[in-house]
């Protein structure tokens, strides 16, 4: 017999009710156990498939070691130790935390070539510096598990390193927002602080110890404790993963507030006698940045910015400069959005003794023992032109030593003649003198991993800036 019109969506709605009439039955008080085999069907409850988020560490990501203890140079092959000294993030977790041991060797020692060999001759020093490089093979966690990993140890590193901050204060309309950016920059220096205290760094008598036996004709060469390495992942490291959580994905990418700072770690190495105005800029968040348990931006985002200044070193001791600004941020789902932020510190090498103005510009700076060791050789030349008011011998030493350390004192005391010394002396001063005051200045360097505090600041209501004043070198 043929159906009715009106029966059709009745019998629908009839099958569509017997899942839900069925789960009712099964929960009511006094319901029949859905596991008795005489039921012929038994609903099933279907759990909603939730996204994850991958907590894997990526290949390329920069583990910063600072060797934790001093290390004789002897032989390719030999064990070298340290400790992490940047938490590493997956996302929002911190996987990887400071002070993990890490273990590794040196995979090759380099002789310097004959002409240096010859100037440190010359100079009263047989064991010139050679050049080591060195891999990190095993992360040592908790529990003393041991991860083990490849590593690529980036140009550039290898120094003892210093955090700079950005010097200057920004004001505002109520000062609360310059306050928070200095108080995160304080915390930042803390912890870069707290994170070499890992590495035995040696004490004042130490270093004046090893300062001494370096002066030797013949000494060992160490690699110093305290010394940082940038030592990127050749593969990726899998610490599982993590739900992604309504909560979660909602907050990030939300504004942040203004003036919060965040730790970022550089793509791009800069030098200020390479780069270029205009040339792109690029880092990566190396932790997330929270508001309260609000994820706002997670590890793995990345800004985009610009070279905006680049001035090379030049004579006489005219030191480099770098500006760089940063413009835009990419999520890691994609989502850009722009930005207005401020360079507030930067870790460097010690050696480089750089600067940071208030609108976070870098410039190199002369090292400041340059007065002290140009006095000195100047002295010793002076000594030598003093003729036998000292003695004869007195004279010829000092203006050896001036020229050339012991091998200059071994010749003013064998060779008789005054001239001689006088030459030796105003070479040695001559040579400070240029060194420190006329040749070519000291140029910002950048390498790739340069870690960097950053400020984001609201772009419609931005500090003001004082302009920085002119430095004289």
């Amino acid at each position: 017999m043929p159906l009715r019109t009106g029966t059709i969506p009745l019998v629908l709605l009839t099958l569509c009710s017997i899942p839900a009439f069925a789960q009712e039955a099964a929960t009511a008080p006094g319901a029949v156990n859905s596991s008795d085999p005489r039921l012929s069907w038994r609903p099933q409850q279907i759990e909603l498939a939730r996204p994850f988020v991958s907590l894997s560490v990526p290949q390329g990501t920069a583990i910063v070691v600072a060797i934790d203890r001093d290390v004789r140079i002897a032989h390719v092959g030999q064990p070298v130790h340290g400790r992490v000294v940047e938490p590493i993030y997956a996302f929002d977790k911190l996987v990887i935390p400071v002070g993990a041991q890490v273990t590794g060797r040196v995979t090759e020692i380099d002789d310097p070539s004959n002409a240096r060999r010859t100037a440190a001759a010359l100079d009263a020093d047989f064991s010139p510096e050679r050049h080591v490089e060195v891999e990190f093979d095993h992360i040592v966690l908790s529990g003393d598990r041991r991860i083990p990993m490849r590593t690529i140890v980036t140009p550039g590193s290898g120094h003892p390193l210093e955090f700079v901050s950005a010097s200057g204060d920004k004001s505002d309309s109520h000062g609360a927002v310059a306050e928070k950016v200095k108080e995160a920059k304080q915390e930042a220096r803390q912890d870069f602080n707290d994170a070499m205290k890992q590495a035995d760094q040696p004490g004042k008598m130490h270093r004046a110890g090893r300062y001494a036996e370096k002066q030797l004709p013949v000494h060992p060469q160490y690699i110093s404790a305290g010394t940082v390495y940038y030592a990127e992942l050749d593969h990726p490291l899998d610490f599982g993963s993590e739900p992604l959580t309504q909560t979660l994905a909602a907050s990030i990418g939300t504004q942040p507030a203004n003036g919060s700072v965040i730790q970022a770690r550089l793509l791009t190495p800069l030098n200020s006698a390479t780069s270029r105005p205009g040339d792109t800029v690029e880092a990566i968040i190396s932790r997330p940045l929270f508001e309260g348990d609000r994820l706002i931006i997670p590890q793995g985002a990345r800004i985009e910015g610009a070279v905006v200044q680049a001035e090379p070193a030049r004579h006489p001791a005219r030191n480099g400069q770098l500006r760089i600004v940063f413009r835009e941020m990419k999520m890691p789902d994609g989502l850009e959005q722009k930005i207005a932020a401020s360079l507030e510190g930067v870790e460097s090498a010690k050696s480089d003794n750089v600067k940071l103005d208030a609108e976070g510009g870098a410039r190199a700076t002369a090292p400041p023992t340059r007065y002290l060791t140009t006095a000195l050789e100047v002295g010793l030349g002076g000594a030598s032109f003093l003729g036998d008011s000292f003695g004869e011998t007195g004279p010829r030493t000092a203006g050896g030593a001036g020229g050339y350390k012991l091998i200059g004192i071994a010749l003013g005391l064998t060779i008789h003649s005054q001239p001689f010394g006088m030459a030796m002396g105003a070479f040695g001063a001559t040579r400070s003198l240029y060194g420190n005051f006329i040749a070519r200045g000291h140029d910002v360097d950048f390498p790739k991993n340069t870690a960097m505090a950053i400020a984001l600041w609201d772009r419609h209501n931005t500090p003001v800036i004082p302009k920085p004043e002119p430095t004289q070198e």
